[in-house]
């Protein structure tokens, strides 16, 4: 009987997950967390993929660590943790959930502009705490409603496209901008990040993070965004400067923000816990059932292709030209 390929897991996966996965492979372990010295030899003489997330990330060391193994699996639209030059040297492949989550994703986004905009958080912890004794006109501040706003998309990218279509129903204007100008869209196109910030009235974060945007909504950008603007990320953490972004709350550079994602997923910094003037979920965009079953459904698309000697379905765009072949277990 031909021995079933051996998996790795970098990230708690549902049961559901588990199930899937365990129909045709072998599940072999688990690591808390990305570091080599967590790899038992029996592992590294057996892990042949493994599938994890791009926010928990895969260094070059620990790819040693595996030396069989031949496949990344991210569960996710992220990679940016991922040592894509790494990968490459070694023939790794590397796959994402490329568009998986983004109708999900989307969904959440418009809902948490809608929160940070109107002062819906703030809001219900104002009638929990008792402290709706009287009405008082524009408590918060006043509102400008979204009709008639500037919408700036940072990447109209699967997840960017499905928020401006859920957009478009409440009256704005939409401009993007992208590594490159689409064709297929009429919105208009920004050639930077900051002539996109100092046009609209909100700007939404939709890049796929890598090394290139690490900390692309600065200071500087955010100033360009002004004291009506709110910024809203649900990418990846580490493209906003959360330092910057703390400051430029506290000063009023910014009216508000919403926070889906974080530089480090569950370590959020005490000078954003303590603003009112920001909404904060924890990374749960594209936590649905719909979402989980689409992502799940790709992961284990693109280990059976891989597997079976074919190229993955959803290689990420710096490798798709790599060639990758499973190698054998001891």
């Amino acid at each position: 009987m031909t021995q079933r390929p051996a998996l790795l897991t970098g990230f708690n996966f549902t049961k559901g997950v588990h199930a899937l996965l365990s129909e045709a492979y072998d599940l072999v372990g688990h690591l808390d967390r990305p570091e080599p010295a967590l790899v038992t030899p029996a592992l590294a003489g057996r892990v042949q993929g493994l599938v994890t997330t791009g926010s928990v990330g895969v260094s070059a060391a620990l790819m040693d660590a595996l030396p069989r193994l031949s496949i990344v699996c991210c569960y996710g639209t992220g990679y940016e943790r991922i040592d894509l030059e790494a990968a490459r040297k070694r023939s790794i492949a590397v796959t994402h959930g490329e568009g998986a989550n983004a109708p999900d994703v989307a969904e959440m986004a418009v809902g948490m502009l809608i929160a940070s905009h109107r002062r819906i958080v703030r809001g219900d912890r104002l009638i929990r705490a008792g402290g709706w004794t009287e009405r008082i006109p524009n408590r918060f501040g006043a509102v400008a409603g979204l009709t008639g706003a500037r919408i700036g998309i940072l990447g109209l990218g699967a997840i960017g496209l499905e928020f401006a279509r859920r957009m478009a129903g409440f009256g704005v204007e939409i401009g993007y901008h992208n590594r490159r100008k689409r064709a297929d869209v009429a919105f208009p196109y920004f050639d930077t990040p900051m002539a996109l910030a100092t046009w609209c009235d909100h700007l939404i974060v939709c890049l796929r993070s890598d090394a290139s945007n690490r900390h692309i909504v600065n200071a500087e950008l955010l100033k360009a965004l002004g004291p009506r603007g709110h910024l809203l990320n649900i990418s990846r953490g580490w493209a906003v400067d959360e330092a910057a972004l703390a400051e430029a709350l506290r000063t009023g550079t910014i009216e508000g923000a919403a926070l889906d994602v974080f530089d480090e997923d569950t370590r959020v910094p005490a000078d954003l816990l303590i603003r009112e003037n920001i909404v904060m979920t924890p990374h749960f965009a594209g936590g649905t059932e719909h979402s989980i079953k689409r992502m799940s459904a790709l992961v284990r698309a693109n280990l059976d292709a891989h597997f079976a000697g074919k190229q993955p379905v959803t290689s990420v765009p710096e490798l798709r030209d790599l060639v990758s072949r499973p190698r054998p277990a001891r």
